[in-house]
């Protein structure tokens, strides 16, 4: 039987990290969450040194490990628990030199076998597939089934993250096949009932 699956945050594309910060720790006492990605694009280097500075701490305090996407230097300079790198950023080699082997590296794959095989052999601490179901955050290049998830599962130890327009009420399936976290972002920060109440729902449905 293979761990539980865990939820994975994004951040808001655009966020006032001040502002952000109470809404954050709020969600992040709501349930069990492994970790948050910050991810702000298309922004000053200033603006995501900022909003580390201020949100890490309170991931980390709730034992949520801070990942950063897209920037390994900026990740080893801030101390962050790890980074993501999509195919278009850095390399998982160069991300890697950078934290050195004991920080997270993760590695979009999109919806490629090919492109997660390698990823694993090369070391890379988890893959990320997707995305599978459309996408307010950002535009979504590929498109994932949930058989990829379940060929992954049942072959690879190295966990994957399934990404994409993930919601409490369509992430079901994507657990099933054996997703080991579900990266949400819109599902938490824009649902209904708050975020509170999202990481809640996610973690009964784990």
């Amino acid at each position: 039987m293979t761990e539980r699956c865990r939820l994975y945050l994004i951040t808001p594309p655009k966020l006032e990290p001040r502002a952000f910060a109470e809404t954050l720790r709020r969600a992040l006492g709501a349930g069990d969450v492994a970790s948050l990605q910050l991810r702000l694009k298309d922004v000053p280097e200033e603006d995501i040194v900022r909003a580390t500075e201020i949100l890490m701490p309170i991931a980390q305090k709730a034992d949520v490990a801070f990942i950063l996407n897209d920037r390994p230097d900026l990740a080893k300079k801030l101390g962050c628990d790890g980074v993501h790198v999509g195919q278009e950023d850095a390399s998982y080699a160069e991300a890697r030199a950078a934290l050195g082997p004991d920080r997270i590296v993760g590695v979009t794959c999109h919806n490629s076998r090919h492109l997660a095989m390698e990823a694993a052999e090369a070391g890379a601490d988890y893959i990320a597939f997707g995305a599978f179901f459309s996408t307010t955050t950002k535009e979504a290049k590929t498109h994932a089934d949930v058989g990829l998830l379940k060929w992954w599962s049942d072959l690879m130890v190295v966990p994957c993250v399934a990404i994409g327009g993930i919601t409490v009420e369509n992430s079901p399936p994507l657990i099933e096949a054996g997703a080991d976290f579900l990266a949400v972002s819109s599902g938490v920060w824009d649902h209904p009932g708050g975020p509170e109440a999202a990481v809640k729902a996610f973690n009964t449905l784990f």
